[in-house]
């Protein structure tokens, strides 16, 4: 049984922490699917992820290709299902939809959200209710000081 960890983001932009909570995901051995709403945005993210530091390398592919099944890290904007990767956890970008089985079948779900973007605080709030409604574990966790803080557990 997993838990949904929402991250507000304010400081750091979500090039910035992605890839961050992505090498914490790698280095806990899960393979990860990142899910996204606009195809467009996937690639975006794509090309970023590409330019972290070598010692920062995440290995990773958009979703479509050869080799999903092989990839530690997938990006997508598709809807609710399987991972092609056979993912433990899922970080959802960009207000993409997450299911309350989702957050019961992986080890972990991530919410990142832009928290100078009101119509982004919005979804995720919503998103917030409906998992913890359907009786998620969830997590609130801000930028504060420069630094990570849960704010919030349910």
């Amino acid at each position: 049984m997993g838990a949904a960890y929402f991250y507000h983001l304010t400081r750091a932009p979500l090039e910035v922490t992605l890839p961050m909570l992505l090498s914490k995901a790698r280095g806990a051995g899960w393979r990860v699917l990142v899910r996204g709403s606009d195809p467009g945005r996937i690639e975006w993210l794509d090309q970023k992820l590409w330019l972290v530091p070598e010692e920062g390398f995440l290995p990773h592919g958009v979703v479509g290709g050869a080799h999903d099944a092989d990839q530690p890290v997938l990006l997508c904007a598709d809807a609710p299902g399987a991972a092609a990767n056979d993912a433990a956890c899922l970080m959802a970008v960009d207000g993409a939809p997450v299911t309350p089985e989702e957050v019961e079948r992986m080890q972990r779900v991530c919410v990142l959200f832009d928290g100078n973007d009101a119509q982004a605080l919005d979804r995720a709030r919503a998103q917030w209710k409906e998992l913890t409604s359907a009786g998620c574990a969830a997590q609130y966790w801000a930028e504060d000081g420069g630094k990570w803080e849960k704010k919030a557990e349910r």
